[in-house]
């Protein structure tokens, strides 16, 4: 499966959804959804074990840890929570709402 995001696209990114409830990943489907983030959203996160390092990956299910993400593209040695585990909701800093840069 091809990523949906390229190295070097430039992102619009909502961060709006952000709870300051450390929970938020452990609320039912229809809460999380109003806080829009959903699975199968784009999200940008920090990286759980580097802190600067931020990951464009597809929100898969939320656990009670957290989101697991994954990759849109596992067989090109992805860093997700294949590697990592469930990502804390306080790592999410928000959803991708689209690709505005560069036009293909």
């Amino acid at each position: 499966m091809e990523p949906a995001v390229r190295q070097g696209d430039w992102l619009l990114v909502w961060r709006g959804f952000r709870s300051r409830s450390q929970n938020a990943a452990a609320r039912p489907a229809r809460r999380r959804r109003l806080l829009g983030i959903g699975p199968g959203d784009l999200v940008v996160a920090r990286h759980p074990h580097d802190r600067d390092l931020l990951l464009v990956k597809r929100a898969a299910w939320a656990e009670a840890g957290g989101w697991w993400l994954s990759s849109d593209n596992p067989g090109a040695g992805a860093v997700d929570s294949g590697r990592f585990g469930p990502v804390p909701p306080e790592l999410i800093e928000g959803r991708v709402l689209g690709r505005y840069w560069p036009v293909r």
